[in-house]
């Protein structure tokens, strides 16, 4: 089974800008892949990196600089091999996580995210191909469904959250356990009471 991590490290998180510099934002990035490689590797598998630009790991990086669909497409066309497909904004992720989604059965099993998309996935069915954004997650189901593909649902709130927005950054300090809730204390970011909200990341 291989086991893909797309990163896109052209100016990545764009929407922490509010709150991130464009540096820090690459930072953060690169704090989150490390978290999930760390998961892909605690849970017994080799990551391979998908990224849009040469990086420096200590695991293979495969460059495609074609948009996320065309590039993860790319590598579910080039086999017949079971596919798992972890995105790299999630700090949560462990290791126990990574395995329920490749221990689920089911021709294509998906890990949505909170806000509709597809976090992660596995493809044992050769026809499998993704459409990432704009709800992605019932796009896969249905495509899946409509080939007469078993699809199995991984519920993970590890894997669900994908940082994209400040707010997001809350959940990292509360329940993250490595490079990314490192990254962000040293920094200076730490939670701090709003009676209206419950909690909020101030630095």
């Amino acid at each position: 089974m291989r086991v893909v991590v797309p990163f896109d490290d052209r100016e990545p998180k764009t929407r922490l800008a509010p709150t991130l510099g464009a540096d820090e934002r690459a930072g953060l990035a690169a704090a989150m892949l490390g978290d999930v490689l760390a998961a892909v590797r605690d849970a017994g598998h080799t990551p391979e990196v998908l990224s849009t630009a040469p990086l420096d790991l200590d695991t293979a990086v495969t460059v495609d600089e074609r948009p996320l669909s065309e590039a993860v497409n790319a590598v579910l066309g080039a086999t017949d091999d079971a596919v798992g497909v972890v995105m790299a904004d999630l700090p949560l992720a462990t290791a126990t996580a990574v395995s329920r989604l490749t221990d689920t059965d089911g021709g294509v099993v998906l890990a949505p995210g909170l806000g509709g998309g597809t976090n992660a996935f596995l493809a044992r069915h050769p026809g499998f191909r993704v459409n990432y954004h704009d709800g992605s997650y019932r796009k896969h189901r249905e495509q899946a469904d409509t080939a007469g593909m078993t699809v199995g649902t991984v519920d993970s709130f590890r894997l669900a959250l994908d940082v994209d927005e400040p707010r997001d950054l809350v959940e990292v300090l509360l329940h993250g356990e490595g490079q990314a809730v490192a990254w962000l204390r040293e920094a200076g970011f730490e939670l701090v009471a709003d009676h209206s909200r419950g909690l909020r990341v101030e630095r």
